[in-house]
């Protein structure tokens, strides 16, 4: 079977667009509190939490970027506003000194709230034949599912 790109009319692009700042949205607030946790673990378990937290925020990292440029693709206005996104996200901040269990806790929660935004915005991109939204939407999703994963496992 061939995909081929699937020009969108104006109202189903914008709810796209829509879906995906969401996504920018929620991995920005999270790329953050995985940096902050980065910089502020301590205890038995500090080498292998710091490294895991660096490998989060900076796949998160990257992963704004390719939201925001299908955003871009799609002609959409990808809102670079820190304010917004922090209004708009999902997940929330994380003030304070928190133990490593709890940054863990903390984390994997924004890990699986982010692959169900991803899941959302797949969803909406299959419904309207936007084949490659849905496929970034999934593999960023898969991501977000497994750093959930890596993280939870740390908790048992």
């Amino acid at each position: 079977m061939t995909v081929t790109a699937q020009i969108l009319s104006p109202a189903p692009q914008a709810e796209i667009c829509a879906a995906l700042n969401q996504a920018v949205a929620d991995t920005v607030v999270t790329t953050m509190m995985a940096q902050n946790f980065h910089w502020n673990v301590t205890g038995m378990s500090f080498g292998s939490l710091h490294a895991l937290f660096q490998e989060i925020y900076e796949d998160h990292f990257a992963a704004q970027d390719d939201l925001a440029e299908r955003i871009k693709a799609l002609d959409g206005h990808a809102d670079g506003v820190l304010a917004d996104m922090i209004k708009a996200s999902g997940v929330e901040e994380v003030r304070g000194r928190l133990a490593a269990e709890e940054m863990i806790a903390k984390l994997a929660a924004a890990q699986r709230t982010l692959a169900a935004t991803l899941a959302e915005v797949a969803s909406l991109a299959d419904q309207h034949g936007d084949a490659l939204t849905e496929d970034l939407a999934i593999a960023r999703g898969q991501v977000h599912e497994k750093f959930a994963w890596l993280l939870s496992a740390h908790l048992k």
